[in-house]
């Protein structure tokens, strides 16, 4: 069941006349979508799978039910010298209906105020339409005073999000501009890690080297913030594949979450490092909340299928594995680990088809190497892999080769050679090879699992210094309020109803309701929800109905339409007057007026 208070932000579209300022509609875009997921109890879904509908013309029923959410917003923006015109509107999906829009016309040196201003617009109308939310007096932080910063850091976030080797250097080069202005602009200095670390990852820069800059720009960061999160995301990578220090990963991994819950990469590398230590419900919770918020970004669907690898069902395993490939044929990580899943099912065929029939650019040749042995080796074919076990243990004997010592590590345990496997895995300590790490309780190495060193290695790998990291305070607002006060306030606008009739005003919102009141429109919100059942928007037009048939009942008010009594009442939508009479009395207004005059 789609939960009613869930959203999906739809990439904002360029209504400028050149594609230039598109980076600027995908950084609004994103802005929006961080500063609505900080309200705890509002879904809203992550930019990766938000952005799989950009420049997509898809009906928006079907995208939100794509996306499990029950509203979504779309907007545009346009870009005239010096000044910004945005438009948002929300839809409700199950019905197509547009419930608000809006249109804001402000200057560019102004966007930081703009973009909170817009956000807590969007999150006080989610919450006058669908119920109690908790809403902080501001949602959007300026991240630097130098607007021309931000503009350089935008370009490269665009150029990045791309995810190939080209735009990644350029995005480096944009990310040092902001630098050059702001210094102290956090975000660039991530951006800058996170391209490196992903240059280093991917094979498209000499690893050292790329791991070397990554790490001066997280040392930086560091010191500007050290609870960011995705600083702490980057400094749990660094620590798992260049130090293979998994405690260390577990507990930047940690607080990523802890300083942002939504982060939905923090999830996602959580999960894989429960999968690694065989806590697989605490992996599945994880896995299940990034699922939650980002159900369409790959990576959330490689966890998946390598949550179900890991937990030994195979062939659902496959089939994800399988999707993955056929929408990128060059997902590495998901076809190393589809062969591992047929090595496991003994489709030995199909595993070789895969090893031997992969383009050059594709398995690296120690891995093909590894991966040709473990096959021959897992069918007892001992004249085809004899001599490839000695290429690879001399491949191993060097010390930089992880690869070799990893698959090594598996072959052992297939030959049921423990003592040299865990000689092998020794080199996990001495060389700090993260891949041996991960080799160490895959399925491929489940014979390994009967001996009596193998829980002694895994105490001593997956040992956690710090559980609980420490978390920065957020300051939170306070809706509950005590029975006393909640009677009390409830009184105050009783009272306040019926003497001022502010419902007679279109414009009235639950903030400005609760500014004449003098209360916080947390309170207020939380007020109207759990003492009375209803949502603001309920709430006020039942007075504007009420009104409408006290109008209505009035002799002097023979001549005027109903649509000019509705809008009297503080209706100020022809379409929402209708639908509301109806829902609260279970008629038309025409039918409700025939039946008057029947009656009377």
């Amino acid at each position: 069941m789609i939960h009613p208070k869930s959203i999906a932000v739809l990439p904002f579209v360029n209504m400028s006349p050149g594609k230039e300022n598109d980076y600027l509609c995908d950084g609004i875009t994103e802005e929006i979508i961080h500063a609505l997921a900080k309200i705890e109890q509002l879904k809203v879904t992550s930019r990766t799978s938000s952005f799989f509908f950009k420049g997509q013309n898809r009906p928006l029923t079907e995208i939100g039910r794509e996306l499990d959410v029950a509203n979504l917003l779309e907007g545009s923006l346009r870009v005239s010298g010096d000044r910004l015109r945005i438009t948002a509107q929300l839809i409700q999906v199950s019905d197509d209906s547009h419930f608000w829009s809006e249109s804001w016309d402000r200057k560019m040196e102004d966007i930081f105020a703009i973009q909170d201003e817009i956000s807590l617009r969007i999150a006080d109308k989610l919450r006058e339409h669908l119920g109690h939310l908790d809403i902080a007096d501001q949602l959007v932080q300026a991240p630097t005073g130098k607007v021309e910063a931000y503009w350089y850091y935008l370009q490269g976030k665009s150029l990045f999000n791309k995810w190939n080797p080209e735009h990644s250097n350029q995005a480096i080069g944009y990310f040092e501009k902001a630098l050059q202005i702001d210094p102290g602009l956090i975000d660039a200095h991530t951006g800058i890690a996170d391209a490196y670390s992903f240059l280093a990852v991917a094979g498209f820069a000499p690893n050292d080297l790329a791991w070397a800059k990554a790490n001066e720009s997280i040392q930086r960061a560091k010191g500007i913030d050290s609870y960011n999160a995705p600083l702490n995301y980057l400094l749990a990578n660094q620590a798992f594949f260049t130090e293979a220090n998994f405690g260390g990963a577990m507990e930047y991994g940690q607080q990523a979450i802890a300083s942002n819950p939504t982060y939905a990469e923090g999830h996602q590398f959580l999960a894989f490092l429960f999968m690694l230590r065989d806590d697989m419900k605490k992996a599945g919770e994880h896995l299940s909340y990034a699922r939650y918020i980002d159900p369409l970004n790959p990576e959330t669907k490689f966890y998946q299928a390598y949550f179900l690898y890991r937990s030994q069902f195979f062939d659902q395993a496959e089939v994800l594995l399988l999707e993955l490939l056929e929408a990128n044929a060059k997902n590495l990580p998901a076809l190393i680990t589809l062969i591992y899943v047929l090595l496991k099912k003994e489709a030995f065929e199909r595993a070789e088809r895969l090893i031997f029939g992969s383009p050059g650019e594709g398995i690296m040749p120690d891995e093909k190497l590894g991966l040709a042995c473990l096959l021959w080796v897992m069918q007892g074919a001992a004249e085809k892999y004899s001599a490839l076990l000695d290429e690879l243990e001399g491949n191993a004997s060097r010390d930089t080769s992880f690869q070799a010592h990893a698959y090594l590590f598996l072959v052992y345990a297939a030959l049921h050679e423990d003592k040299n496997a865990f000689s092998v895995l020794e080199k996990l300590f001495q060389h700090r090879s993260s891949i041996l790490l991960l080799a160490f309780g895959d399925p491929l190495a489940a014979p390994l699992r009967g001996s009596a060193e193998f829980s002694g290695y895994q105490k001593r790998i997956f040992a956690l210094p710090n559980p609980n990291p420490p978390v920065r305070p957020v300051k939170r607002n306070s809706a509950e309020l005590s029975e006393a006060d909640a009677t009390e306030y409830l009184q105050v606008l009783e009272r306040f109803m019926e003497t001022e009739s502010p419902f007679l005003d279109p414009s009235l919102s639950l903030r400005s309701l609760a500014n004449q009141l003098e209360m916080h429109p947390n309170q207020l919100s939380w007020l109207l929800n759990e003492k009375l059942g209803k949502n603001f928007n309920a709430y006020v037009n039942g007075f504007r109905v009420a009104h409408f048939k006290k109008l209505l009942a009035d002799p002097g008010n023979a001549g005027f339409s109903l649509i000019g009594l509705a809008y009297e009442s503080g209706f100020n939508s022809k379409t929402v007057f209708n639908t509301v009479f109806k829902k609260e009395t279970g008629m038309t207004p025409k039918e409700f007026q025939k039946n008057r005059h029947l009656s009377g």
